[in-house]
């Protein structure tokens, strides 16, 4: 269903949120995720944590943060654990309060929920956010491929980059200094964390599309694609 055709048919806000999120991206659920690494190579480098971040719309229109799902993740047999990626984050792989799952479970416990918020948002399939994405979407890819986790809910290859809009809406690329710029607050201690980060960049994106909505008139934007059959 369409987003006018709904907006036309329901007075229900959470029908009308849903069919807004279905439209707003082409049928892509924007969920916005971190990982945080013992290296660059997503084949042969750990992967140590993971953080998504589900989106939808209130009843009044805007995006925002609705979940957050998160796991630190032991390393795989035979992983790589680069030691200068490991004194950049403050990692330490084996220390017993991380509470690390197997990689197998811990991705299985992140793409459940993003499944199902999928399905629950009328959308075809979830593309990732991030900041500079390519690099955790090869760690996901990656981590699929080794858990043979054959239904991966996001896109192989197409994502949103908050760096990319950061740097059209606010001058900045780097994500500290674009969410301060963007308003946020941003606490340097809790930075490299995948929970913390997916968190800012999920609010970085959202403010940024928010604002982009009202200046277009989103509503009238996809009337208008869906009447010239472009949508």
């Amino acid at each position: 269903m369409c987003f006018r055709y709904a907006v036309a048919m329901s007075d229900n806000p959470e029908e009308i949120a849903t069919a807004k999120l279905a439209s707003r991206f082409r049928g892509f659920l924007p969920v916005v995720v971190d990982v945080e690494t013992a290296g660059f190579n997503p084949k042969r480098d750990a992967l140590l944590e993971i953080a998504a971040v589900i989106l939808g719309y209130d009843e009044n229109g805007e995006l925002l943060p609705v979940e957050t799902h998160s796991c630190h993740v032991e390393p795989f047999p035979g992983a790589n654990l680069d030691e200068k990626s490991l004194a950049f984050t403050g990692i330490d792989p084996y220390h017993p309060f991380r509470f690390a799952k197997a990689e197998d479970e811990a991705m299985r416990e992140i793409f459940q929920p993003v499944r199902r918020a999928v399905k629950d948002s009328a959308c075809t399939r979830a593309i990732l956010v991030g900041h500079n994405p390519a690099f955790d979407l090869g760690f996901v890819n990656a981590a699929a491929d080794r858990c043979k986790i054959k239904r991966n809910p996001f896109h192989p290859f197409s994502s949103f980059d908050t760096a990319t809009m950061a740097g059209l809406a606010f001058g900045q690329t780097v994500l500290a200094r674009a969410a301060i710029a963007a308003g946020m607050e941003w606490d340097q201690e809790q930075a490299h964390s995948a929970k913390y980060d997916a968190e800012r960049t999920a609010e970085l994106f959202c403010i940024i599309v928010n604002r982009w909505d009202q200046h277009i008139g989103i509503g009238n934007a996809l009337a208008t694609a869906v009447d010239t059959g472009t949508e």
